[in-house]
C-alpha cells in the first residue's frame, strides 16, 4: 500500500534590480545589447580593476526588505564566492553569506486554501553573471559578459511552501510587490525574476526532512508548476521503489516535461567563502532607513482597501486594476481627468482586457495615455459619439494612442443628432419594413430593435440610439 506524501518546498528568488548602472562599475544594465557591448575592466574581471558599490542598489535592497517585513541589518559586508565557470569572469562573485542586508521576514500569501505566511530566511545582494549562449550548430559556446555585474538580490524562504499553487501565490506576491516598489520590471520571460526551487518529499505527519533537489531554468509561472509536480513525482516513485534521493542540482526541461541531473549540489565550503577584501563594510543608518520607509509607495493591499472605499468599485474590479501597478496609475489618473471612476473601471475591465487578449500583451504592454481614454469617455458621455463607434475608436487609441476628438473629426465619426435628418432616416425605415411595423403593434418588442438596428445601419452606425428610439416610438 503506498504511503502519503507531503512536499516540502523553499524558493531562491533572484532578481535583476532597476538601476541604470551595474552593482560595482557605471556600465549600463539595458536588456538586449549587442553582445560585450556594456562592459568594462570592472565587470569584466580585467586585473587591478576595482569595485565600487552601487548606492541604488542597497537602497532598492531595503526598500524590498522593509515591504517583506525584514529585519535590515545594518552593519553588512560583501564576501567573495569563489567558482570557475566560463561566465564568471573574476572566478568568484561578489554576494553575502554572513552578514545579509534583510533577514527574518516574511509575506502572507492567498491560496484557495486561506491565508498563509511564507517565512523569508534572508534577502542578499550580489552581482549576475555573464551568459553563456550554446551554438548547437558550430558546437561552441559563446559568452556574452552584458549582464556579469547586473545587480540582484536573492530573496531566500523557508521551507514553508507544500504545493505548485502556494508557490505561484508566493511569486506573485514578491513580483507584485517589487513591481510597485520600482526596484525591478520582474519579466521573468527576459531573466529579470528567476525562481530555483528546492523540493523534498516526505511521509504525511513526519518533521524530519527529506533529502532535498535544486530546479534551475525555470522562466514561466506555468514551468515552475510543471517542474514541481515533475519533480514530486520522480522522488516518491524513487522512495516506493526503495531508493534513495540524491541532493542534487536539476535542470527543468520545459518541452520535455522532464529534469536531469546538472551537478552534486555544493555547499558552502566549496565556494570558499571569505570577506571580499576590495570593499568596505557596509553601514545603513537609522536615517537612512527613515528616509527609504519615507519613500515606500502605496503598495497593492492598501491600494485595493482605498479602490473600494474611494471609488466604490466590486473588490473583483479593484483586484484586477491592481494586479499591474501600470494598469493601476492608469485608472488613478485617468480617473483624476475625468473624474468617473466607474466608467473608467468599465473600460479598461472590459475593453481593455479583450485587445489585451486579442494582442497577447501583457497590462504593463499598454501604451495609450490616460488623457485619450478619459477624452473618449467625455465624448460618448456628451452624445458625440454612440458606444459603438466608441469601442471603434478606442481599438485605435489601444494601439497608436490618437487624440480621440481628432480622429473622430478626420473620419466624420460624429453621432447624427439633427432630429430632421434622423425623422427622415427613420421614415425611410418604416415604409421599407411594413411586416416588421406590423409586429410592433401585434405586440412584438423585439420588432422596434430590429427598426432601430435597421436605421443605425441606414446611418453608418452614427445616429444617436435614444433619438433613433423616442423618433421610431413617436412614428409607429
Amino acid at each position: 500500500m503506498s504511503k502519503n506524501y507531503e512536499t516540502v518546498i523553499g524558493l531562491e528568488v533572484h532578481v535583476e534590480l532597476a538601476t541604470k548602472t551595474k552593482i560595482f562599475c557605471s556600465c549600463s544594465t539595458a536588456f538586449g545589447g549587442a553582445p560585450n557591448t556594456h562592459t568594462c575592466p570592472v565587470c569584466t574581471g580585467q586585473p587591478g580593476a576595482l569595485p565600487v558599490l552601487n548606492r541604488q542598489v542597497v537602497e532598492y535592497a531595503v526598500a524590498v526588505g522593509l515591504a517583506t517585513n525584514c529585519q535590515i541589518t545594518q552593519y553588512s559586508k560583501f564576501d567573495r564566492k569563489n567558482y570557475f565557470y566560463p561566465d564568471n569572469p573574476q572566478n568568484y562573485q561578489i554576494s553575502q553569506l554572513y552578514l545579509p542586508i534583510c533577514r527574518n521576514g516574511h509575506v502572507e500569501i492567498e491560496t484557495a486554501a486561506g491565508k498563509k505566511e511564507v517565512r523569508i530566511h534572508e534577502i542578499h545582494m550580489e552581482e549576475d553573471a555573464g551568459k553563456l549562449v550554446h551554438d548547437e550548430w558550430e558546437d561552441v559556446s559563446i559568452v556574452d559578459f552584458n549582464r556579469s555585474g547586473v545587480p540582484l538580490i536573492e530573496i531566500v524562504s523557508e521551507p514553508d511552501m507544500r504545493s505548485a499553487e502556494e508557490v505561484i501565490a508566493y511569486l506573485e506576491k514578491l513580483r507584485l510587490t517589487i513591481q510597485y516598489l520600482g526596484a525591478s520590471d520582474c519579466k521573468l520571460n527576459e531573466g529579470s525574476m528567476r525562481a530555483d526551487v528546492n523540493l523534498s518529499v516526505r511521509e504525511a505527519g513526519s518533521s524530519k526532512l527529506g533529502t532535498r533537489t535544486e530546479m534551475k531554468n525555470l522562466n514561466s509561472f506555468k514551468a515552475i508548476a510543471r517542474a514541481i509536480e515533475g519533480e514530486r513525482q520522480r522522488q516518491i516513485e524513487l522512495l516506493e521503489a526503495g531508493r534513495r534521493v540524491i541532493q542534487e542540482t536539476r535542470r527543468w526541461d520545459d518541452n520535455k516535461e522532464s529534469s536531469h541531473a546538472m551537478r552534486s549540489k555544493e555547499d558552502a565550503q566549496d565556494y570558499r567563502y571569505f570577506p571580499e577584501p576590495d570593499l568596505v563594510p557596509l553601514v545603513v543608518s537609522d536615517e537612512w532607513i527613515a528616509q527609504i520607509r519615507a519613500r515606500q509607495p502605496e503598495l497593492r493591499e492598501e491600494k485595493l482597501a482605498r479602490y473600494k472605499k474611494e471609488y466604490d468599485i466590486p473588490e473583483y474590479d479593484a483586484k484586477i486594476l491592481t494586479e499591474s501597478k501600470h494598469m493601476a496609475d492608469l485608472f488613478e489618473e485617468t480617473t483624476k481627468i475625468c473624474g468617473k471612476p466607474k466608467k473608467v473601471s468599465n473600460w479598461l475591465m472590459v475593453e481593455t482586457m479583450r485587445l489585451l487578449k486579442d494582442h497577447s500583451m501583457d497590462p504593463d504592454d499598454i501604451c495609450f495615455s490616460p488623457e485619450n481614454l478619459a477624452k473618449l469617455i467625455d465624448l460618448i458621455d456628451a452624445g458625440t459619439i454612440n458606444g459603438s463607434v466608441g469601442k471603434d475608436v478606442f481599438a485605435v487609441i489601444f494601439t497608436d494612442d490618437v487624440d480621440p476628438e481628432r480622429y473622430i473629426e478626420e473620419k466624420g465619426l460624429k453621432s447624427v443628432s439633427d432630429e430632421g435628418q434622423l425623422r427622415a432616416a427613420v421614415e425611410k425605415v418604416i415604409a421599407e419594413n411594413p411586416q416588421s411595423v406590423e409586429d410592433y403593434h401585434g405586440g412584438k418588442e423585439k420588432a422596434l430593435g430590429f427598426l432601430v438596428g435597421q436605421t443605425m445601419k441606414a446611418t453608418k452606425g452614427k445616429a444617436n440610439p435614444g433619438l433613433v428610439n423616442k423618433i421610431l416610438k413617436e412614428l409607429l
